[in-house]
């Protein structure tokens, strides 16, 4: 098989909260994608936080590793940018382009792109006439495109359909009030929007002849901006869209429930171009299971927060049943500039949320409570298996040098942080 072209598309805040996993939120262009393609029902991100997640994906290994373990535009930076997946392409002879947003540092061009399109704004309406601009362009082959969307992170349009205020539903995690559906609305109204763009990009890539030979890879960075969602550990906050069409078996309209991580994305990528996988890369290849070598790839996951807005170390284990998930630091209510504000969070701080305290430890079995509402770290028959995933989780971390383990985290020198204790990222900085 010839090196195929990568296109990786990406949002900012989705989850799965797109039409072909089962959501009334139409999407056809998604869907398209998803009917061609190969679906991960269960694809998770690795840290809840738009510049974590994309380091992660973009370099194949932990946060805590890569160094990315806040937000770049805040302060944070890839340990070496030279781990970034556009170098170990170029090495076998591909170039490389990036349209819109990337969240991996204030300067785009330490990224090693060959060519990096600044036209001041992430928004679809500007990226996806780029994008076909610079298909319609003929760019050298093979090529790896980077097109991220803006969408649908907040600010949301303001809702295009009344019947979704009215009669739509919000996040099951949040209660059925006026506000929190006309949230959600809003929110369907920016999904609307997102499919637009990768509806362009896909006829681009048909416009210009070049889309079966291409691999297309749609992800978004975490769950949606919402409480309870984005920001957390929770797999609200950590699943992820994640839709892979064209060459190396990608190919047919299938769904996989195969524990799947951003991580795994680095390698398969990689495997395919015919490229050299670097050492300390973390993630296993995806290509067994696309070819039906196995059933499984991996038997668990881990996920990590530490910044965001605000100090909030977490980690976490998940396996195909059960998560547990660890709270370090002395701060166990929850750190409210980590959600993003919106209706929905005001509804819930008028109801008090702010003075609920969170456990130290939470386990869950996620088929008995997939909505993770039953911590069952303090039930006594539970005990074993949370000492278990425990030992689990601290093996991960020491094996992997997390910073968590000696104490508190330092944030980089005049990296711009907020209290934990406020109420808003917008708050003025500590």
């Amino acid at each position: 098989m010839r090196q195929p072209n990568i296109v990786y598309l990406h949002s900012h805040d989705t989850g799965r909260y797109v039409q072909p996993y089962g959501h009334q939120i139409p999407t056809p262009n998604i869907q398209r994608l998803a009917d061609q393609g190969l679906l991960f029902r269960q694809a998770f991100c690795v840290a809840p936080t738009c510049s974590g997640s994309r380091a992660c994906l973009l370099t194949g290994q932990w946060a805590h590793v890569n160094g990315m373990t806040g937000l770049a535009h805040r302060g944070w930076q890839l340990a070496d940018y030279g781990r970034h997946i556009v170098h170990p392409l170029r090495e076998v002879g591909y170039w490389s382009a990036l349209i819109g947003e990337q969240h991996l540092s204030r300067d785009p061009g330490v990224l090693g792109y060959d060519h990096v399109v600044d036209i001041g704004t992430t928004k679809v309406h500007s990226i996806a006439p780029a994008a076909l601009q610079l298909l319609r362009s003929r760019p050298p082959q093979p090529f790896f495109l980077s097109v991220g969307f803006f969408e649908t992170h907040r600010e949301f349009f303001e809702a295009s359909s009344v019947r979704d205020a009215l009669y739509g539903a919000p996040p099951g995690q949040l209660p059925d009030t006026p506000a929190t559906r006309a949230d959600m609305a809003a929110f369907k109204a920016s999904a609307r929007s997102l499919d637009q763009g990768v509806g362009a990009v896909l006829h681009g890539l048909d416009e210009a002849g070049v889309a079966d030979d291409t691999l297309v890879v749609l992800t978004t960075d975490h769950g949606l901006p919402f409480p309870g969602a984005k920001g957390t550990l929770t797999d609200r906050g950590l699943g992820v869209m994640l839709i892979i069409r064209g060459p190396g078996g990608f190919l047919g309209g299938h769904v996989t429930d195969a524990l799947t991580s951003h991580l795994d994305i680095y390698p398969t990528l990689l495997e395919l171009a015919g490229a050299r996988v670097p050492a300390n890369s973390h993630g296993h290849s995806l290509l067994p299971l696309v070819r039906r070598e196995t059933t499984e790839v991996r038997e668990e996951l881990f996920a990590e927060l530490t910044y965001h807005a605000a100090y909030d170390p977490q980690r976490a284990i998940r396996t195909g049943r059960h998560k547990l998930i660890r709270h370090f630091g002395d701060r166990l209510a929850p750190v409210l500039p980590n959600i993003d504000d919106s209706p929905s969070k005001s509804l819930m701080i008028a109801a008090g949320w702010a003075t609920q305290r969170r456990p130290r430890v939470e386990l869950y079995d996620l088929v008995m409570d997939p909505g993770e509402m039953r911590n069952l770290a303090e039930v006594s028959e539970f005990a074993p298996l949370r000492d278990e995933l425990d030992a689990r989780l601290h093996e991960w971390m020491a094996s992997t040098d997390d910073p968590l383990l000696a104490g508190p985290v330092a944030a980089p020198p005049g990296a711009s942080l907020n209290d934990p204790a406020g109420t808003s990222a917008t708050e003025s900085f500590l």
